[in-house]
């Protein structure tokens, strides 16, 4: 396994199930501080995009932390899609968009710190 490579931890749909879950807290949250779901909904990451940023988390936490250069960025992203085949839609959308207005946008961006 490269560096670059996703150690897999668990059936995709256990990572599906979780990253659920996770998006039902982050609206569940927005809504009980008074948000409209008109105004969030759309910025929120789709369940593909939760499991695509939590593998990718884990490579970088595997290899020290540091944040990944762009060529870094799209090795990992791309392996991703090779390990879990029905992510690739998700991690190609999310390779494409290099100027999203969403926070959670993990895009390597050489203007940012």
């Amino acid at each position: 396994m490269t560096p670059d490579s996703p150690r897999r931890r668990a059936s995709l749909e256990l990572l599906r199930a979780e990253a659920s879950d996770e998006l039902s807290v982050l609206v569940h949250e927005r809504l009980r501080s008074g948000e409209d779901p008109w105004d969030f909904m759309e910025e929120l990451p789709t369940v593909d995009e939760l499991v695509v940023f939590t593998l990718r988390a884990e490579n970088i936490a595997e290899n020290g932390g540091g944040k990944p250069n762009a060529a870094r960025h799209y090795r990992v992203l791309r392996q991703i899609a090779l390990e879990y085949p029905p992510l690739t839609q998700a991690v190609w959308r999310l390779l494409g968009e290099t100027n999203t207005p969403r926070r959670w946008d993990a895009t390597v961006r050489s203007d940012m710190s």
